[in-house]
């Protein structure tokens, strides 16, 4: 059985003009040739192929992979070694690079990874992402923000989806309180303030009550912060910052 050089590219994944090139410099001479000169492969020659591709990709220089390949010395079992313990370190040295990409992307991302149309799904009008350059400059040496940003990279749709559902089922029922003249002492408020500090718990960060203390004094003093809570009611990030200070105290007392 013998192969055409168009066909031994096919196979091996490279070109027809490498193979006239590795006849070209003796390093694999076809076995059989046409009465026209056309090249001929059979196993023996696709085995030696083989071979130097293998030494090729672990980046051996061509006249090296010739030295190896004709060496009548050479045991053919300690050869198929080598090439393993070759490859077997190339492979660690791509995974801890690859590790060392996904720690750089985990670094770049706030990990919402969705079309603007599956944003707008979930998230509405809001865009979760609006504030991240400021946060990176605000807490990107602390391991808080670190935290975040591993757990969100590995949030999928669905995950983002629970997320916005159960902050929508406590700002309604925050709301609601509110409404019905609720004051940020009070305990029904107060448990709502330590839910609050609890989610932000189980999905981004441990939140300790002296942290959630300092996050809900943001809420007030930052106009931003101040105005997206206050678009859902009037008074609401006043009286959420009070509620928050108030469940520290009782958790700190």
């Amino acid at each position: 059985m013998s192969y055409s050089v168009g066909q031994v590219a096919g196979f091996a994944g490279i070109t027809v003009r490498t193979l006239h090139h590795y006849d070209e410099i003796g390093l694999l001479v076809p076995s059989e040739r046409t009465h026209a000169g056309h090249r001929r492969y059979n196993d023996t020659d696709l085995d030696r192929l083989q071979q130097i591709l293998f030494h090729r990709e672990l980046g051996f220089p061509l006249d090296e992979v010739a030295a190896l390949l004709d060496d009548p010395d050479a045991d053919p079992c300690a050869h198929l070694r080598r090439q393993h313990e070759l490859l077997t370190a190339r492979i660690e040295k791509l995974q801890k690079m690859a590790a060392a990409v996904e720690h750089a992307m985990e670094a770049r991302t706030m990990g919402i990874e969705l079309t603007p149309e599956e944003r707008f799904e979930v998230f509405g009008d809001h865009d979760p992402e609006q504030y991240a350059e400021e946060a990176e400059r605000r807490w990107g040496g602390t391991e808080a923000y670190a935290e975040s940003q591993r757990r969100a990279a590995r949030y999928t749709k669905d995950d983002w989806r629970r997320l916005q559902a159960e902050t929508d089922d406590w700002t309604g029922r925050y709301v609601a309180l509110m409404a019905a003249g609720g004051q940020p002492a009070d305990e029904a408020a107060m448990d709502l303030a330590e839910e609050h500090r609890r989610h932000i718990g189980k999905w981004f960060y441990e939140c300790p009550h002296p942290m959630h203390r300092c996050l809900g004094a943001m809420y007030v003093a930052d106009e931003r912060f101040k105005a997206f809570y206050d678009s859902t009611r009037p008074g609401f990030a006043d009286h959420l910052s009070a509620a928050i200070a108030a469940n520290a105290d009782r958790h700190t007392a």
